[in-house]
């Protein structure tokens, strides 16, 4: 059984099997930490429908792209559990328990997502600095 994040024992070598081991959640398959072979297309997709939508309408301006990729990413999150790249690869965005985001996790999550240098920061179990500052994981459906 993994070690809760409370408990002293959490950081130990053995504690970290797998991605997602100390959280609970299985090492493959449905419920599993999203590996980055998704994760990377997924934001390729998302930037890429910011992209294009800002092409369309405003011109293909930088600061368009930014608004929209945050916007889009932020409402699919909060309405559907993970935007137009995380379904199209099959991932979810949940809180550490497995249920739905609400709306001030993923609202902060893509705030930071967007300045970048979180999303650089990685733990053991595959998150982000984004998703360990608001206690989410990104998972496998």
């Amino acid at each position: 059984m993994p070690a809760q994040s409370s408990s002293p024992e959490f950081a130990r070598p053995e504690n970290n099997r797998y991605p997602g081991y100390r959280l609970g959640y299985p090492e493959e398959g449905r419920g599993s930490m999203a590996p980055m072979r998704r994760r990377v297309p997924a934001l390729i997709t998302d930037y890429a429908a910011a992209a294009g939508l800002a092409f369309v309408f405003f011109e293909y301006d930088s600061i368009a792209i930014l608004l929209l990729f945050f916007a889009m990413t932020t409402v699919g999150i909060m309405l559907f559990g993970g935007s137009l790249g995380h379904l199209v690869f099959r991932m979810r965005v949940t809180r550490l328990d497995g249920s739905a985001p609400g709306y001030l996790r993923p609202l902060l999550r893509q705030l930071l997502v967007t300045l970048v240098l979180p999303m650089l920061v990685w733990d053991s179990d595959q998150r982000g600095g984004h998703d360990i500052m608001t206690r989410l994981a990104l998972r496998l459906v």
